[in-house]
């Protein structure tokens, strides 16, 4: 049997939210994503919406008030998005009047911050230093270090 090999063409996370209109509305002016299309129910409600970062896509779903409560939690993932500036990035955000701590310069190669919307899903946006320097990084054990896929031994 032949292996017929798969192109991947991306990735699209799909969010929970209690009120998806509000975030659509929220993530278009905070973060500048783009409102590709929302589901509304008979009552106007978004159900359903479809958002576009950059070529990549975001979906989501609007559960209603009470969402979190019901599971006892609010959510626990990070999402991260590469920008090509990430300290213009940042002053959008701050310009719209949500806080977050100013961009730093990784161990891994990259600049980044960090901001929670309303919900609670935690964004990074990050963009490449370029300078090809992986810094060991200092753990209990001795650190971590790079293996790149490309490189390793098989």
């Amino acid at each position: 049997m032949t292996e017929t090999a798969t192109t991947f063409t991306g990735v699209t996370p799909y969010l929970k939210y209690e009120d998806a209109g509000v975030m659509l509305e929220w993530l278009s002016r905070v973060f500048g994503f783009q409102e590709r299309s929302r589901f509304v129910d008979k009552d106007g409600v978004v159900q359903q919406a479809e958002m576009l970062i950059g070529d990549n896509e975001l979906w989501f779903s609007g559960h209603g008030p009470g969402f979190w409560d019901e599971r006892g939690h609010r959510p626990d993932q990070l999402i991260l998005i590469w920008v090509n500036d990430v300290d213009a990035h940042h002053q959008r955000v701050l310009a719209a009047g949500v806080e977050a701590d100013p961009p730093e310069d990784q161990t891994y190669d990259v600049r980044s911050y960090h901001v929670t919307d309303p919900e609670g899903y935690r964004w990074g946006f990050m963009q490449r230093l370029g300078t090809g320097y992986i810094q060991t990084i200092p753990t209990e054990e001795g650190g971590l270090e790079e293996i790149r896929a490309d490189t390793a031994n098989r």
